[in-house]
């Protein structure tokens, strides 16, 4: 081995991260473009898929206006306006209510949308080659589902607690229909109501009609929660922000004239739930007047007869000028009192006595109190006649006029009931389209292929990162820290001999003596002669040259045979060794027999270096074949046997070129260095691990070996390595 060429190996691990540039991602890219190329086919097979596979989607839209009151109420006045309320309702609120299950229930309930049916014997792949199946289709007579042996039909499905969302199967029988759910099995007739008992309860079903043959139908009962969760689903329901008041309603589903039907359910119960919820507080104030009409007339009477009776009596007073003022603010005040104690009864319907509006109506009616007090007490200085008389005309002004107020409020409120229409508008009802809004299938393709390409890029990246192949000459040696002394691209014409079994195993010399690979192997031989040491360590005339491998299947033996043979074309007698007792393969290029070989030559006492050595059909090249089947060659390599073989092998040729077994796989290589005068590791490209081939150099490093030179072997010559100058070119014939 050449001490001159030793050099400090830099493992891979100690070596920095080299900048990221934009050329070493691209080329991770096109050497990785099988992967780019399966995922981004990938993506666009699986979009097209998927583009089959979803049922079409249609929308329908509707648009509401909320008013910022009830309509018809202000042009009655103001005193009944302030008794039926403002009325003001903000949108964002009314979005929520539409959502709710007080308006979505009886859609549910009136469509029969708790009710599902599904055909349970359609499968992905029908979904996928049918391009769309048949939904079920809700209606005010029940629900229908189409197949393709027929149409089931169910208008009432009625189940108890415990069997909701539970599934059932209907199938048609000889007599009519068969109900099962695993457990239980009820058989019924077609158009009549029919009532089953279960384990877990009643259930209640009218089936109209199912499709022929054996074809099943599923059905189950969805709770209503399920079920308007399912309807917000696919319900959007938004304010568009403006003073306008403006709501819309979107609704999405896989059949057009299904989801204008839902969609416009939706939008009627809530302006008819709306317009209930505006006249409901009219109509309280109606009732609340009707029980009160009849005892103020009672009391204006009783007031009246009072009056008429004391004045038959006593004949007409003349009230003094004092006694009328006090009469008229007296009478204002009740009159006051009165229609505080009346706003107070109508706000005691409606809120608690903590409420702002009843403590101000409290603290006025303290003070009037507390004014009519101080007047009384004046006017009973009056004579008791003139007492009475004030007092009875009191009565009667005042019980008048409460009873004309109250008269009046009712007839009007009477009117406001009759045309209070609610603060919510129907602008836009819902109409068919037939548009499909998903999916759209161009940009569901166009995104699928672009994310499969996308994937395909990130698994090329990690598997570019994860495992480092060996490609780059330059890279490698300043990675490793030993040359790369040839580079040996890949034989179309071997490779397509190689393919033909009757063919077998072929030198370059015959099958492609004008090719870049052979051209290569001569490259190989001229460094091994120029960086040979003069003496050999056996201290003859011969050299030896260990040639192995990081790992199995590099092509070592490829590169072992070819370079013997370019050796022997110098007129030099030359050896192969196969020394890979384990695996050899030698003997299959050089067609001579394995029976007797290095092997051999162990454990049979009577052979020897002549009887071991095959002469060759090429001339000045000898070769000695791995031999029968060895228990421990490494031992026996180490042993002194095998070094007076190659004491006794190097008096006869000029150059020994051993072919070891791969150095991780056995430590036959590092006993075998031993001997020669250079170590050669072959790698192959695009296949053997950077970090394999570090491990091996530095294994060999540990035991005082240092290899001399790599050869990248199956060099191919892609697209990124049309510039490379590491290629080698063929000069000469090309014939």
């Amino acid at each position: 081995m050449n001490t001159d060429s030793q050099r400090l190996s830099t493992s891979v691990n100690d070596r920095g991260n080299d900048d990221v540039d934009l050329s070493s991602l691209l080329g991770s890219l096109l050497r990785g473009w099988k992967i780019l190329l399966f995922f981004t086919l990938l993506g666009l097979i699986a979009g097209i898929l998927y583009s089959r596979y979803v049922n079409p989607t249609y929308q329908s839209d509707a648009l509401i206006q909320i008013a910022p009151s009830p309509q018809g109420v202000s042009a009655l006045g103001e005193n009944i306006s302030s008794l039926v309320g403002g009325g003001t309702s903000r949108s964002q609120e009314e979005v929520e209510l539409i959502k709710s299950r007080m308006v979505l229930k009886p859609v549910v309930d009136s469509l029969h949308l708790q009710i599902r049916l599904s055909n349970p014997e359609i499968t992905a792949i029908d979904r996928i080659v049918k391009d769309r199946i048949y939904t079920p289709v809700h209606t005010e007579e029940g629900v229908s589902l189409k197949t393709d042996d027929g149409q089931a039909e169910v208008s009432q499905f009625d189940v108890s607690a415990d069997y909701l969302d539970r599934g059932f199967t209907l199938a048609r029988s000889d007599t009519g229909f068969v109900l099962s759910n695993g457990v239980d099995s009820f058989k019924g007739q077609f158009n009549q109501p029919q009532q089953f008992k279960g384990v877990d309860g009643t259930i209640q079903i009218t089936v109209k009609d199912l499709p022929n043959s054996n074809q099943p139908i599923s059905i189950t009962k969805q709770s209503l929660k399920i079920t308007t969760d399912a309807i917000n689903g696919n319900l959007t329901v938004t304010d568009t922000g403006n003073t306008s008041g403006i709501i819309q309603l979107s609704m999405t589903g896989p059949n057009q004239q299904q989801t204008t039907l839902i969609l416009n359910e939706i939008v009627l119960s809530y302006v008819g739930q709306n317009q209930s919820r505006s006249s409901e507080e009219t109509t309280k104030t109606v009732e609340f007047m009707e029980t009160q009409i009849p005892d103020l007339k009672k009391k204006l009477e009783d007031s009246e007869a009072l009056f008429n009776n004391f004045r038959e009596k006593y004949g007409t007073i003349d009230v003094a000028q004092e006694a009328q003022l006090l009469l008229a603010e007296d009478s204002r005040i009740d009159g006051q009192l009165n229609d505080l104690k009346l706003q107070q009864a109508e706000l005691s319907t409606y809120y608690t006595n903590e409420h702002p509006l009843v403590i101000q109506i409290n603290d006025q009616l303290r003070v009037l109190n507390d004014r009519k007090q101080e007047i009384n007490s004046t006017i009973k200085r009056l004579p008791e006649i003139q007492r009475e008389f004030i007092q009875l005309s009191e009565d009667v002004d005042i019980n008048r006029e409460i009873y004309l107020t109250m008269l009046n409020n009712y007839e009007q409120l009477k009117i406001v009931k009759a045309g209070q229409i609610g603060y919510a508008r129907i602008v836009d009802l819902p109409v068919s389209t037939y548009n499909t809004v998903a999916p759209k299938k161009k940009l569901i393709i166009l995104l699928a292929t672009v994310l499969g390409a996308i994937l395909g890029t990130i698994i090329a990246l990690l598997k570019n990162s994860m495992k480092t192949v060996v490609r780059d000459p330059e890279d490698l040696e300043s990675k490793i820290g030993v040359p790369v002394i040839a580079t040996v691209p890949r034989s179309k014409a071997l490779r397509r001999l190689g393919k033909n079994n009757r063919s077998g195993n072929r030198l370059l010399s015959y099958a492609d003596h004008n090719s870049p690979s052979y051209e290569a192997i001569k490259s190989l031989r001229t460094y091994l002669m120029f960086g040979m040491p003069t003496i050999g360590k056996t201290s003859q005339r011969s050299r030896v040259i260990v040639v192995t491998g990081e790992s199995p299947n590099v092509g070592k033996s490829f590169i072992v045979a070819n370079l013997a043979e370019v050796f022997a074309q110098l007129d030099k007698k030359v050896l192969v060794i196969d020394a890979d007792m384990r695996l050899g393969s030698l003997q299959n290029i050089f067609n001579v027999d394995n029976e007797t070989g290095l092997a051999d030559f162990f454990t049979q006492d009577q052979s020897t270096a002549v009887s071991i050595t095959h002469p060759t059909a090429i001339g000045n090249l000898d070769f000695i074949p791995r031999g029968s089947h060895l228990r421990n060659p490494s031992s026996m390599l180490a042993s002194d046997k095998f070094g007076t073989l190659m004491d006794e092998l190097a008096a006869h040729y000029d150059y020994i070129i051993i072919d070891s077994p791969p150095v991780l796989a056995a430590t036959d290589a590092v006993i075998l260095s031993k001997y020669a005068d250079q170590v050669v590791i072959v790698t192959r490209y695009n296949d053997s691990i950077e970090g394999q081939l570090a491990y091996a150099v530095k294994q060999m490093n540990k035991a005082d070996i240092n290899v001399d030179g790599i050869v990248i072997n199956d060099m191919q010559q892609g697209l990124m390595s049309k510039n490379s100058y590491h290629y080698t070119y063929t000069y000469g014939n090309t014939q």
